[in-house]
């Protein structure tokens, strides 16, 4: 699938939105839009991909084969389990500063 732009944005609708750009924040009429009160079912950061880095890793043969057993997508199981790790070693220190 290629990615990049979109279809262009038909000439009216493109015009429209050209116009809503250049207009005051506090004119645009946005009643038929209810303002959100109530954010508990909210899920943060559910569109958050962090950037990805490469790096050389020394790990232990063992490990490396435990992983690699349970099949294709490996290296994404060692991030997700690194990635484990590191949020709860910040929750310690988290509640570490708090008491």
């Amino acid at each position: 699938m290629k990615k990049g732009n979109s279809d262009p944005l038909p000439p009216d609708l493109a015009a429209e939105l050209a116009a809503l750009e250049a207009m005051p924040d506090d004119t645009i009429d946005t009643s038929d839009i209810p303002e959100v009160q109530d954010w508990s079912g909210a899920m943060r950061g559910q569109f958050y991909k962090p950037r990805k880095l490469q790096k050389t890793l020394r790990i232990d043969a063992d490990v490396l084969a435990w992983f690699e057993a349970q099949g294709p997508g490996h290296l994404t199981r060692m991030n997700q389990a690194l990635r484990a790790a590191m949020l709860r070693e910040l929750r310690r220190k988290k509640k570490g500063e708090a008491a």
